[in-house]
């Protein structure tokens, strides 16, 4: 296994690309270095030896620091995208889990649903869409996904809320991946995230919404067909309760979609949605 140590002396990072190895003897194991790579401000991906760049740890700390062009940092998620991509649909949880765990790490986990999860899961529904994909495949990969986010999200439940949320989808929308990974960060910054999806009788929910009082309600729509039924949705929300509703998710992406009375979210961005949801008192 192989990662970059970095050592600071006197308030400047120095790396290096280490390796461990298996002390037989001491039963246990060492680091090794394989090389000095020098300042941490200076570093781009030319410092790290070939036979190292394709790495996973490698990879994703060179995508997160600010001395690797945009350009290089395109190309380094790519690969992880790829890698991901190749991961959940042969329903690997194990390798899913480590590109997680190392690509959050350093550079955080709504960045990891924000720039590799997410598109991941939107290329793999198109791949589904266009039949390149077969249906076990989508579930396979859905499944996982689920999974990870559920897991992340369950180092939260002891947070004392600040706001009371409700996050649901339309009549027949069964995807809820985006609504899982809206609930694991909006539970990490501290509210209370109810989250009905992937889908619930709309009576059910506009009932459920009476009997918690949230602050704001969210309706997650992924396919376009179900534009419709969330528009009669929010209507139905509106007409019994005096609440902020906002609606999101890829079915969104046309401009010209209108919901009365509910504010469109377009933003991708976790941390903004985040502050979208709780600017209204």
């Amino acid at each position: 296994m192989v990662y970059i140590r970095a050592k600071t002396v006197k308030g400047e990072k120095y790396l290096y690309l280490v390796k461990s190895v298996w002390d037989s003897k001491k039963n246990t194991s060492r680091q090794e270095t394989i090389k000095y790579l020098g300042k941490a401000a200076q570093i781009t991906k030319d410092d790290i030896p070939p036979d190292y760049r394709e790495d996973k740890k490698i990879i994703a700390y060179l995508s997160s620091i600010d001395t690797v062009s945009i350009a290089e940092k395109d190309e380094l998620l790519a690969k992880l995208k790829g890698q991901l991509y190749n991961y959940l649909i042969k329903g690997d949880f194990d390798s899913t889990k480590q590109l997680y765990d190392t690509y959050s790490a350093t550079s955080g986990k709504p960045s990891f649903f924000e720039k590799i999860l997410t598109p991941v899961m939107y290329q793999i529904g198109e791949d589904w869409a266009n039949d390149k994909l077969g249906i076990a495949d989508e579930h396979v990969a859905s499944n996982i996904a689920n999974t990870l986010v559920k897991m992340a999200s369950s180092k939260y439940t002891d947070v004392r809320p600040k706001r009371k949320i409700v996050i649901c989808v339309p009549e027949g929308e069964e995807h809820n991946l985006g609504a899982n990974i809206l609930e694991t960060h909006l539970t990490s910054i501290g509210h209370r995230v109810y989250n009905l999806t992937p889908t619930e009788p709309h009576d059910s929910i506009v009932s459920f919404i009476g009997t918690t009082k949230p602050d704001s309600v969210i309706i997650s729509i992924t396919l376009e067909d179900n534009i419709k039924p969330g528009q009669r949705l929010v209507k139905k929300i509106l007409d019994r309760y005096d609440v902020p509703v906002y609606v999101g998710g890829q079915a969104l992406k046309n401009d010209k979609v209108k919901f009365d009375n509910a504010q469109i979210i377009r933003e991708n961005s976790l941390k903004n949605i985040a502050k979208i949801i709780c600017s209204k008192k």
